[in-house]
């Protein structure tokens, strides 16, 4: 069953972690509403890339413009099934506004379905939520999980971890996994065959 999904993005957020994440969801019949505090339908996000090329963290680089299909000033968190965060560089500032922090409440104190990745995790650890859960994060961001009161799992980058309705990556190579991971809390089965 279609499942109606609240899809959180921003300026400088991760291109891999907003354009894929609602493609896939949107791919397997999910509603997906994409959105961004102060933007509109219609109105567009730009996302950077982040790429792991030897350095000591990642690089960034220029992304695409990400339309919006959702104006968040009407997002009604209680008309919704779950939530999923893009990381990059958004969250930082994305979780400076009360309604997101608000959001993030409702939908971890409502035990649906939730799924963060890579930065995104800053969010979660503004909103306090993380007393006593356990999950992962990129790596700079693991200090923000432990002082939220948060275990934080240090895994491959290729890897998720799943704590009761919440599902984390540490970035965007993980999409096989965190997807996985989220489309089974939210009891969507994919068949081959």
């Amino acid at each position: 069953m279609a499942k109606k999904i609240l899809f959180l993005t921003g300026d400088f957020a991760e291109d891999y972690e907003t354009m894929v994440p609602f493609q896939m969801l949107t791919m397997v019949g999910h509603e997906v509403h994409a959105v961004c505090p102060g933007k509109k339908k219609g109105e567009k996000v730009i996302t950077a890339i982040h790429d792991f090329d030897g350095f000591q963290t990642y690089s960034e680089k220029p992304g695409h413009f990400f339309e919006l299909n959702y104006s968040f000033d009407e997002v009604n968190a209680s008309g919704y099934d779950a939530f999923c965060l893009a990381g990059g560089r958004a969250p930082e500032y994305l979780r400076l506004d009360p309604k997101v922090i608000e959001l993030t409440r409702h939908f971890m104190e409502a035990g649906k379905p939730v799924a963060a990745i890579c930065h995104a995790i800053q969010i979660l650890a503004a909103a306090n939520v993380l007393k006593g859960r356990k999950l992962t994060a990129y790596p700079a961001v693991g200090p923000e999980v432990t002082l939220a009161g948060g275990e934080y799992i240090g895994v491959a980058v290729t890897e998720a971890v799943t704590d009761g309705n919440l599902v984390t990556a540490p970035a965007w190579p993980a999409h096989p996994a965190w997807i996985r991971a989220f489309l089974e809390l939210l009891g969507t089965r994919i068949e081959c065959g």
